[in-house]
């Protein structure tokens, strides 16, 4: 029912840049928050930044004053501008939203959709 397309993983070195995207699709009626976590190799899955609908984030300590999160609603898109990249970041990264989907007549339902993830690798 809902789709979330990540894009713009790669390899960069310790210091660079990089942007996630995550697109949404589906039979979606609203999306409320949106947002990005991580897992690192023998980790748990952690929190990196969440952006409400309204415009409202939070942040990981460790990413904080590095990483921007921002969405376009009418794209039903959210973005991750990763900056001052360190090895420690290295981890697939997911991306969640908060959807409320359509499904059939006038049912609504809620759904906590996830992204099948993009690897970040840090590294010189």
């Amino acid at each position: 029912q809902v789709q979330l397309v990540e894009s713009g993983g790669g390899l960069v070195q310790p210091g660079g840049s990089l942007t996630l995207s995550c697109a949404a699709s589906g039979s979606i009626f609203s999306i409320n928050a949106m947002g990005w976590y991580r897992q690192a190799p023998g980790k748990e899955r952690e929190l990196v930044a969440a952006a409400t609908s309204g415009g409202r984030t939070n942040y990981a300590d460790s990413v904080k004053g590095r990483f921007t999160i921002s969405r376009d609603n009418t794209k039903k898109t959210v973005y991750l501008q990763m900056s001052v990249l360190k090895p420690e970041d290295t981890a697939v990264y997911f991306c969640n939203a908060a959807v409320v989907v359509h499904t059939g007549g006038a049912d609504l339902r809620p759904l906590d959709a996830w992204g099948q993830g993009t690897l970040v690798t840090v590294s010189s």
